[in-house]
Order: C-alpha cells, then sequence, then structure tokens
C-alpha cells in the first residue's frame, strides 16, 4: 500500500463540521499506526453519486451507499493521477 486516500465530509459551502473534524482525528489516530501517507480527498455529493448510479443500475438502496461513495472518491483521485484510465484498459499480454 504506497497511500491512504481518505474521505473528508465538507459542507456544502466547503467549511468542515463537527464530522469532518472526527475524520480527521481518525485519521491523525491512523496515520501513526501506519508507515504510508495519509491523504484527503473531497466527499462533497459522493453518497448521493453513489445513490444516483445504484438506482440508474437498476439497484435498490441496500446498505452499500458507503462503499460505492468510497470507490468513487478512490476513482475520481485515481483520474486525478491520470492513473484510472489503466483500469479501464485490457490487461497486458504475458
Amino acid at each position: 500500500m504506497a497511500k491512504v486516500i481518505a474521505g473528508l465530509p465538507r459542507s456544502l459551502d466547503g467549511s468542515l463540521g463537527k464530522q469532518a473534524e472526527k475524520v480527521k482525528t481518525f485519521a491523525q489516530s491512523l496515520s501513526r499506526q501506519i508507515p504510508v501517507p495519509l491523504e484527503f480527498r473531497d466527499e462533497r455529493l459522493s453518497t448521493v453519486s453513489a445513490r444516483r448510479l445504484m438506482q440508474s443500475a437498476g439497484k435498490k438502496r441496500g446498505g452499500h451507499d458507503d462503499a460505492i461513495a468510497a470507490a468513487i472518491i478512490l476513482q475520481m483521485y485515481l483520474d486525478e493521477q491520470g492513473l484510472g484510465s489503466e483500469l479501464d484498459s485490457p490487461p497486458a499480454e504475458i
């Protein structure tokens, strides 16, 4: 593992609320326990995006919103780093 990506729940205006402070406190504790860097990513509207994705796929809400939102946050990070397109490519032949 090279880096931990953590979603930071900001308010719609971009400010940090109580939940974001809890996440930052947890992340600081985690970073003292693991030898890899930790990076925060804005997670505003990721749950909304996850629900819309599930709805467009014809799936009912079933408690997977957070996991899908986390996958969306990670994919956004990978795309920003120029790494997301590698996941869309077929595997190289051996």
